[in-house]
């Protein structure tokens, strides 16, 4: 399997070569519908990410929405 490297929350990680944004939340460990993603520095909307190919140098900041009262 082909790597390439990213930006994770400011720690550079590596990840499987020609994953969209949902299957890299998800092969990450995220549950795709429970999180906000920063993708290069713009917030990316929700409706975009399927299309969002990750490609070696991005950066994302992956922020975990918690409910609790």
């Amino acid at each position: 399997m082909t790597e390439c490297q990213i930006w994770l929350n400011g720690e550079q990680s590596s990840c499987p070569v020609g994953l969209k944004l949902p299957e890299l939340l998800q092969w990450l460990g995220y549950k795709p519908q429970l999180v906000v993603v920063e993708y290069n520095e713009e917030l990316l909307i929700r409706s975009c990410w399927a299309d969002q190919l990750i490609k070696a140098g991005d950066r994302l900041e992956v922020v975990t929405i918690v409910g609790g009262g």
